[in-house]
């Protein structure tokens, strides 16, 4: 039986390196979540186009991370953290200096070269994070770095959506993206250590991806992008009945709660003695977010959305310290950005998804339909997990 403690926290946090890259990562993430709804309100208000044009955006900036994040995370592996992060830099400087003030078609190329060459923010700070730590401290230490991602998701698109309510959301943009050309000049500077020096030691041999590209790792990457799968169409579904239920004021709130879970969930997973696999949680997430649908008030809406989000880090942390566990250090790189473009992906696909199962049945739908498709991977993940094992045991 699992049993919550803050000692691995003392431990963790104790690791030098631990704290910078956990404020490094806080920092330089924000410019990240604040982008995504900032080029909505953009595209609709400035550029007066609909909400399908600003959909189409986000799906072709979304499409070019998700493609750039495999081969930049083998750059980072090969060429390490400055090669890859200053022409990183120099691209996001050009595309965003230019971008908020053309119309809706430049935008859309500048979109697009920009998420091509985006700097691997997530890969390089979850890296940083691992190599600060000895391994059993491994998921203690992700788990801090969910929590600071939650802050950082709190903190960015609220502010950025304040900013444009006041100001030119043409100023507002460049303002953001230029924070986030400053982030790449501070990754550039710090060059945060990404494996430790026994990992160095240990790799020194490059493993050939077939080495640890297979089927496992792959199904860690599935379970990930099914958990932001879910999440993407939850998130539609909290609009989607707060509207239907005439208290679209009471949207900030529900989400809120929901992402206070998530935060209150990481702490409590990195404090555990030791860890869940990842369709265990990805299951029990899928069945705490049913229940919303049935939810008639904010409030009701709101507690019920805590509970799920009480889900939602520990289920990306598990997946993360599965995966970087299936790796060699030398390829984690790599690794991280298969996995990062599974999460994009998820959450892509869960809200045109969720969408569709709202104009079917109404905003039920959005929290149903997806909850499905998580407890089905989930089973037949956890199923194959447990038939691979037995298989193996006689081996051994």
């Amino acid at each position: 039986m699992s049993v919550v403690s803050i000692a691995p926290y003392r431990a963790a946090l104790a690791s030098p390196g631990l704290k910078s890259a956990l404020l490094l990562g806080a920092f330089v993430r924000i410019p990240v979540f604040s982008a995504g709804v900032l080029l909505t309100v953009h595209v609709v208000t400035t550029l007066g186009k609909s909400y399908a044009a600003a959909g189409f955006l986000a799906a072709v900036a979304t499409v070019a991370i998700a493609v750039s994040g495999p081969w930049r995370g083998r750059l980072l592996d090969r060429v390490g953290l400055r090669r890859v992060v200053l022409p990183s830099t120099l691209v996001a400087l050009g595309c965003w200096s230019v971008a908020p003030w053309v119309g809706y078609l430049p935008l859309l190329v500048l979109a697009a070269v920009a998420g091509l060459f985006v700097i691997p923010t997530f890969s390089i700070i979850r890296q940083a994070v691992i190599a600060a730590v000895p391994t059993t401290e491994r998921r203690t230490a992700i788990s801090l770095d969910a929590v600071a991602v939650e802050l950082s998701f709190i903190v960015g698109p609220a502010a950025s959506i304040w900013a444009a309510s006041h100001w030119d959301t043409r100023w507002v943009l460049f303002t953001i993206q230029m924070l986030g050309v400053v982030g790449g000049v501070t990754l550039w500077l710090v060059d945060p250590v990404l494996r430790s020096e026994s990992e160095d030691a240990d790799e020194a041999a490059r493993p050939r991806r077939s080495d640890w590209f297979g089927l496992p790792f792959v199904a860690v990457c599935l379970a990930a992008s099914c958990a932001t799968f879910v999440l993407s169409g939850t998130d539609l579904g909290i609009v989607a009945r707060m509207r239907e239920l005439d208290q679209p004021t009471a949207i900030g709130l529900v989400l809120a709660l929901w992402g206070l879970g998530s935060l209150v969930g990481a702490l409590v997973y990195g404090g555990l003695s030791r860890p869940i696999s990842t369709f265990w949680l990805l299951g029990v997430l899928a069945l705490v977010t049913l229940p919303m649908a049935m939810a008639g008030g904010a409030l009701a809406l709101g507690g019920l959305g805590f509970v799920a989000g009480l889900l939602c880090a520990p289920t990306i942390t598990a997946s993360i310290d599965q995966a970087t566990r299936m790796v060699p250090a030398s390829a984690r790189g790599e690794a991280m950005g298969w996995h990062g473009s599974a999460l994009t992906l998820g959450g892509a696909l869960g809200a045109p998804f969720a969408g569709l199962a709202i104009d079917r049945v109404g905003a039920g739908g959005g929290f149903v339909a997806p909850a499905l498709v998580g407890l089905v991977v989930a089973v037949l993940g956890a199923v194959a997990a447990q038939t691979r094992r037995r298989r193996r045991a006689p081996a051994r």
